[in-house]
C-alpha cells in the first residue's frame, strides 16, 4: 500500500495534466474536458433528434429512429473505429486522436440524450400540449415555448448521469491515442513496468472519487426537482438535519 502512495507521490502531476505544457494536455483534466465538450455539443443534437422521433412528419421521424437505433445498437468502440477511418476520408486531411474521440461521444452521447429527452417530454401531463395547442401555438412553438423548459428542467439528473457515463466511455479513446487519464496511467505503469496493480488501483480508485461524487450531486438534485414538484421546501424538509426523506405523492 505504502508503494501506491509512492506512485502517487511522483507522478500526480502526470494524471491531473499529462505532459502539458511541455506536451498536450492530458491526464484527468483531459477526461473531464473531453467529457464536458462532449455533452455540451451533443445536446443539441440530442434536442433535435428527440423532437424529429415526436414529429407528426415522417419524413423526420424516420431517419432520425434509424439514426438512434443504429448508433445505440452498436459498441461504443466500433463508432471510434469508424470515425476514426471514416472523417479524413470525408475531410481529406488527418485529425488528432482527441478530434476524433470528440466527434465519437457528440454522436453516440447525442443518440442515448435523444431518447431521455424523448422520455422527459413523453412523461409530461398531455394536457399540457393540449392547452398550448388550444392557446393558438403550432407543433414547434408547442415543443419550444412550452413542453421543452419543463422536460429539460426534469430531466437535469438524467443528463448528469449521462454524463458520469460519458467519464467512463472516454477510456475507450486510448485505443486512437487520445492522451487521457487512462493513457497516462499506462504510461507510468511502462516506465515503473513491476507495479501494475498499484497503478491501475490508482486509476480505478481516482474514477470512483470523481464519479461517485456526481452520483451524489444527480441524486441531490432529483430530490430537489421532486420537491419542487410537490411544492415542498428542501430546506424544510430537512430542518433538523439528516439527509430528505423521499417525496409521498398527495392522495387524489
Amino acid at each position: 500500500m505504502f508503494s501506491v502512495f509512492e506512485i502517487l507521490r511522483d507522478n500526480w502531476l502526470l494524471l491531473l495534466i499529462g505532459q502539458y505544457p511541455n506536451g498536450p494536455m492530458g491526464g484527468i483534466v483531459a477526461t473531464l474536458t473531453l467529457s464536458i465538450l462532449g455533452i455540451v455539443l451533443a445536446f443539441p443534437l440530442s434536442v433535435l433528434m428527440a423532437l424529429a422521433r415526436l414529429s407528426p412528419w415522417r419524413v423526420l421521424r424516420w431517419p432520425a429512429t434509424v439514426l438512434v437505433y443504429v448508433v445505440r445498437g452498436v459498441p461504443l468502440l466500433m463508432v471510434i473505429l469508424w470515425v476514426y477511418f471514416l472523417v479524413p476520408l470525408l475531410i481529406g486531411r488527418e485529425i488528432s486522436g482527441f478530434t476524433t474521440m470528440l466527434c465519437t461521444l457528440v454522436i453516440y452521447e447525442g443518440a442515448y440524450l435523444s431518447e431521455v429527452v424523448r422520455a422527459g417530454i413523453l412523461a409530461l401531463p398531455k394536457g399540457q400540449t393540449e392547452a398550448a395547442r388550444a392557446l393558438g401555438h403550432s407543433h414547434l412553438g408547442t415543443m419550444w415555448y412550452v413542453i421543452l423548459p419543463q422536460a429539460l428542467y426534469n430531466m437535469l439528473p438524467s443528463m448528469l448521469s449521462q454524463f458520469i457515463s460519458t467519464i467512463k466511455e472516454t477510456t475507450l479513446g486510448y485505443v486512437i491515442n487520445v492522451n487521457e487519464l487512462t493513457f497516462a496511467a499506462n504510461q507510468i505503469n511502462n516506465q515503473l513496468l513491476t507495479k501494475p496493480f498499484q497503478v491501475f488501483f490508482i486509476l480505478a480508485m481516482t474514477y470512483y472519487v470523481v464519479c461517485f461524487s456526481l452520483t451524489q450531486l444527480a441524486q441531490w438534485l432529483e430530490r430537489r426537482i421532486a420537491y419542487k414538484r410537490l411544492g415542498v421546501a428542501p430546506a424544510a424538509a430537512t430542518e433538523g438535519g439528516g439527509s430528505l426523506p423521499p417525496p409521498v405523492a398527495a392522495n387524489p
